[in-house]
């Protein structure tokens, strides 16, 4: 790893990660803590979402095109803090769902250009990403322990500034990065563009995959809190359940290496998705136990870490060096379709079916990618 610049890299994933742990567990409590309905905020937690489903196309194509990924990294990095900033002005719905589109706008450009300068970067040592990625579980970690204890003693009225705290930790971060050039690999003439290598059987069954498993965690990441919340944990205890959801994911992380030497792209997702079914099942029916809820946090390994991993190596080598930021930005973008859905319909059923069927519809999605995955293309190449 001395070749690359590991720490340099490692710290934007910490913060850009740390972010996510500050969202995660406590926007769905931010929310309630001032007052909004289950619907409004299943609604609220989809804006970023459905944005993702926009900006990544549109960042990874500028990417692509210029080149100049980390100069798109790091004007992100500045707007999505300034933007964000602006919700120290109002807390009126309409005023929160601006800012919620804003702020994604731009949060949402950073990371699929950053993944593509980290493998740049690691070329290739590509299997070492996950030493890499590692850092981002560890920042959200950090957040989810921290902030939780914070707000356990202070209230959610600090939630902002801890939030802006962190994202401007990610601009700092990335000014220290330096920049890479994905390797010129030698591209087949039948390979095509990035159409007709998205078109091939097995790499649309992949982002459907990505879809299904992206709408399966909607529960999870909208409600998961108010959950626990409502069941008795308190918010301190709640921010370590998240935590120990992502120390398994650093674990799974560290032997990444061997895993996908030893098994395929498809035998990996086929297991994370598998897991993922059996996990929202264990959440949405035995969360009252606190033995039944440590085991479904440790299910967090595969349902994002193993998941998480295994696609990002299949977006590497589905597309050519021309179409990486693309293909990046496509994974990102499927994603925020798949988490937006998943954050409405479980905002919905939510009020009117309650988390035991909201979970359950959660486990069908899962079980649906499981299912696709499973059958063999022509074309198979994970």
């Amino acid at each position: 790893m001395a070749s690359i610049p590991y720490w340099r890299l490692s710290g934007f994933y910490l913060f850009y990660f740390a972010v996510l742990g500050a969202v995660a567990p406590f926007l769905g409590l931010y929310f309630d803590h001032l007052g909004f309905s289950a619907e409004r905020i299943g609604e609220l937690v989809a804006i970023p979402m459905l944005m993702r489903c926009l900006t990544p196309n549109l960042w990874g194509w500028l990417g692509d095109v210029t080149g100049r990924r980390l100069a798109i990294v790091r004007i992100g990095a500045l707007c999505t803090l300034l933007s964000f900033s602006l919700i120290l002005f109002d807390k009126r719905y309409a005023w929160l769902a601006l800012v919620m589109a804003l702020h994604a706008f731009f949060w949402h450009a950073v990371l699929p250009q950053f993944e593509v300068i980290t493998l740049a970067h690691l070329r290739h040592q590509a299997a070492r990403y996950s030493q890499v990625r590692l850092w981002g579980s560890i920042g959200f970690i950090l957040a989810v322990v921290g902030l939780g204890g914070l707000f356990e003693r202070f209230g959610l009225d600090l939630y902002p500034a801890a939030l802006m705290a962190i994202m401007a930790g990610i601009l700092v971060a990335s000014a220290w990065v330096p920049d890479a050039v994905p390797e010129q690999r030698p591209e087949p003439i039948a390979q095509g563009g990035f159409i007709r290598q998205l078109c091939r059987p097995d790499v649309l069954a992949f982002f459907a995959c990505v879809g299904l498993m992206q709408v399966s965690h909607g529960p999870y990441y909208t409600f998961l809190s108010l959950h626990l919340e409502a069941l008795g944990y308190g918010r301190g205890l709640i921010g370590l359940l998240w935590a120990l959801g992502v120390v398994a994911e650093i674990l799974l992380f560290l032997v990444m290496t061997p895993l996908l030497a030893r098994f395929s792209l498809r035998q990996v997702l086929l297991a994370s998705f598998i897991i993922a079914a059996v996990r929202w099942l264990m959440l949405g029916t035995l969360a009252d136990h606190l033995s039944v809820l440590l085991v479904a946090q440790l299910m967090h390994a595969a349902t994002f870490g193993s998941f998480h991993a295994a696609a990002i190596h299949f977006v590497q080598r589905s597309f050519g060096h021309r179409q990486q930021g693309q293909g990046q930005a496509l994974y990102a973008t499927v994603a925020g379709i798949g988490g937006a859905l998943g954050a409405l319909y479980s905002g919905y059923s939510w009020a009117s079916l309650g988390p035991l069927w909201t979970f359950a519809i959660a486990s069908l999605a899962a079980t649906a990618a499981a299912v696709i995955i499973a059958i063999p293309t022509q074309e198979n190449r994970v």
